[in-house]
């Protein structure tokens, strides 16, 4: 039996081994792996676009991990499988990741039905690994209902992750004031609901009024749908609070979206930007591996930050090199 038919009936079958060398084979930089990738992916699409895919997002500290996994276990015990992508901030320097999802979610490793990859971001676009989105198909074709897609909360990763998922959930912490003075505006934009986290104790008062600032914030924006108010809610997921209710209200999103044909809308709109992104990576891979180009790239880029030409001519000269086959 061929490698890609046995590795293509492990993932169905939802065997976590299967999964896990499935994950590593389209994660490879190898290029000689990209055509089994490939295959495989193209084996298990009929098998996909049965989970509801869930983006989160928030500043350090507050709680993204503690919410995952209150949230997790709450799914499934109703019976879900879930999979946890994590993107994992990597060192621009050394090209390290922390990968520490696992230890800071204990409890949710621990269950058979959930699966927890962190996938170290490198140096794509907004630290989200390039292929989390394939990693998210492999996922679905293995039986798991339920995608949520953990990103580091900084930069440009919150429109990556927003550009890949039904449902784009925005963490934040109560100290209201100030951070809601400096909250990006697009981020709001793209948010499908926004979530006041630590809601408990002493710190519920300060939750409340965070979450009526959000509110009247949210009314100021151009909505993303006619169809669907954002709504800004509380929960304390250290003390298991609020979290079914945000669930229900997720589903309520997705019940909505279908009715009135955004949600599959969204998703074919999302597979055309997808196939350009990958387009874009390519071209750019393969301008930067050329000969021609790899030989002017230092001089040319000296040139520029020295000042003794222009980033348009140089732009053109190596655009030239590479055009001479």
């Amino acid at each position: 039996m061929p490698k890609i038919k046995q590795l293509t009936d492990g993932v169905r079958s939802g065997n976590i081994r299967s999964l896990a060398k499935a994950i590593t084979l389209i994660e490879s930089r190898n290029t000689s792996h990209s055509k089994d990738a490939a295959e495989l992916l193209d084996n298990l699409l009929p098998d996909t676009e049965n989970a509801i895919r869930i983006g989160i997002s928030g500043v350090p500290g507050v709680g993204k991990s503690t919410f995952i996994e209150a949230l997790g276990m709450n799914l499934l015990r109703q019976g879900h499988k879930i999979a946890i992508l994590a993107v994992d901030p990597s060192s621009q320097l050394s090209g390290g990741s922390i990968l520490g999802d696992k230890t800071r979610m204990e409890e949710l490793a621990r269950e058979k039905n959930a699966f927890i990859r962190p996938s170290p971001a490198g140096k794509t676009l907004g630290g989200v690994a390039r292929k989390t989105r394939e990693t998210m198909l492999l996922c679905e074709a293995a039986g798991y209902d339920v995608i949520i897609i953990e990103t580091v909360g900084v930069g440009q990763s919150e429109i990556a992750v927003a550009s890949m998922v039904d449902f784009f959930l925005l963490l934040q912490l109560s100290n209201a004031g100030d951070e809601l003075q400096g909250i990006k505006k697009g981020v709001m934009e793209i948010a499908d609901a926004i979530l006041i986290n630590k809601a408990e104790g002493e710190n519920r008062p300060r939750a409340e009024l965070a979450r009526q600032q959000y509110e009247n914030a949210l009314h100021l924006l151009k909505p993303k749908s006619h169809n669907w108010q954002v709504p800004a809610l509380l929960c304390s997921a250290l003390h298991n609070q609020g979290i079914d209710e945000i669930w229900q209200m997720i589903r309520d999103f997705v019940t909505t979206m279908k009715q009135h044909n955004e949600f599959e809308n969204k998703r074919r709109l999302q597979a055309t930007d997808w196939m350009w992104t990958l387009v874009m990576d390519d071209l750019k891979d393969m301008f930067l591996r050329d000969k021609n180009v790899a030989v002017m790239i230092d001089q040319v880029q000296t040139g520029v930050s020295q000042g003794t030409t222009t980033p348009s001519a140089a732009a053109r000269r190596l655009l030239d090199a590479f055009r001479r086959h």
